[in-house]
């Protein structure tokens, strides 16, 4: 892959001491296809149906390449709703991440309360592992019933043995575990999912907590993709219907509330590319599944990874406050890959978006900021990007001079923005 070097524009707005500053990078990049790589100044527009998009039932739907993380459709996709059962996801994660860390086993055993039993057991007409009242159950088994079958009572006792009850697991450990993982908007008042206004996740933040499962949670994932489950004695059936419509669809979790719709998280992987579709919204349980299968068919059907920077290229600058240098070249330990239409369609823009001026010494590795790639209004995907190189700290007539442009910066925006 070719970079061609061109200069770039730098624009940004003082908060405090720090500039944010996003870096459009003007150059074309040559990556094998017809397509291109614009500038940001370029207008650009999501592809068309008759050129190649994607036109969906669903009022909130993403549809997200899971290695890279490269959005490949989006509708309504930051706008809060009821997640309903697929709110167990975070439930799933809380677990996994305990076991991993050792603070809990999967061989521990939970007792299935009266709470558990009445709100999420065979008395309440819902979604049930059939767990019966004062039994214990080991963890293992409870994942086994949440996942599969959807089990209120398995979530219920997950959360109860944990943490007490389910008021603090969904404060506590849900919401501290979803913005340790970046999920910002997210809110959760219990483990399950059933009607309460304090549960609200966005299509987006399903599919960055799905992916999160799937990459680094491999072992466990492999729940999600087996068919059936019995436990007392009941034989039940995931109740996933991707698993049997379609090549490769291995995960994760359906979900209704009369106050969220029908909803679906799934996956699937084809020649090699993993797909994540997350829908919700929609009126009919076969319109979820249908257009869930659908998305992921056109995203199989239309898109392929490409390498937009290669391992250790340089990708821009940042700018550098008191250095040797006053920039600092900007790259990436891996390749930088993001998923684009076969047709060569799709018109992206790459920015690099940093806190700055870098305040050196700056050490090689060291993270600075983010590269962003958008296709059209949306971002497509972003991947963090490291210094190249070192730069050593200037001279005392250097930070001062450096210090004094940035006064005068500051007191003009500040002038400008009273304006």
């Amino acid at each position: 892959m070719a970079f061609m070097t061109s200069p770039f524009r730098r624009s940004g707005f003082m908060t405090g001491r720090t500039t944010r500053a996003i870096v459009a990078l003007t150059a074309a990049v040559a990556i094998g296809w017809s397509g291109m790589l614009y500038a940001a100044n370029q207008s650009v527009q999501g592809a068309r149906k008759e050129e190649g998009g994607f036109d969906g039932d669903a009022p909130t739907a993403i549809l997200m390449e899971a290695n890279s993380g490269s959005v490949l459709f989006e509708k309504n996709a930051d706008e809060l709703r009821a997640p309903s059962s697929m709110m167990k996801l975070m439930t799933a994660e809380v677990v996994f991440n305990a076991v991993k860390e050792g603070t809990i086993k999967l061989n521990d055993e939970y007792r299935i309360s009266e709470n558990a039993w009445r709100r999420g057991g065979a008395p309440s007409g819902g979604s049930t592992m059939f767990a019966a009242l004062n039994s214990k159950v080991s963890v293992s088994d409870l994942l086994h019933g949440a996942i599969i079958r959807s089990g209120n009572d398995a979530c219920i006792a997950l959360a109860e043995g944990m943490a007490g009850n389910e008021k603090i697991f969904a404060a506590d450990y849900m919401t501290k575990r979803a913005r340790e993982l970046g999920l910002t908007k997210s809110t959760f008042a219990n483990s399950n999912g059933l009607p309460d206004p304090g549960n609200k996740m966005t299509v987006r933040e399903l599919a960055m907590l799905a992916r999160h499962i799937i990459l680094d949670f491999p072992e466990f994932y492999k729940i999600f993709g087996e068919k059936e489950f019995t436990w007392n004695k009941i034989r039940q059936q995931n109740r996933n219907p991707l698993l049997n419509a379609m090549e490769g669809a291995d995960g994760l979790k359906t979900g209704f509330t009369k106050e969220g719709g029908y909803g679906m998280v799934g996956s699937a992987v084809q020649n090699g590319t993993r797909l994540i579709v997350v829908v919700n919204g929609l009126e009919d349980p076969e319109d979820r599944a249908t257009e869930a299968k659908k998305m992921l068919e056109w995203g199989f059907r239309n898109f392929e990874t490409r390498t937009l920077f290669a391992a250790d290229q340089p990708i821009g600058y940042a700018k550098v406050f008191g250095g040797e240098s006053r920039s600092v070249k900007l790259s990436s330990p891996v390749p930088v890959k993001v998923m684009v239409q076969k047709n060569g369609g799709d018109k992206l823009i790459a920015r690099i978006v940093y806190s700055g001026p870098v305040r050196a010494p700056v050490e090689p590795g060291q993270k600075v900021g983010v590269v962003r790639v958008w296709r059209g209004p949306n971002i497509a995907m972003e991947a963090p990007v490291y210094a190249a190189e070192a730069v050593e700290r200037g001279s005392t007539m250097r930070r001062a001079i450096d210090g004094a442009s940035e006064l005068v910066i500051g007191m003009f925006r500040a002038g400008a923005e009273k304006l």
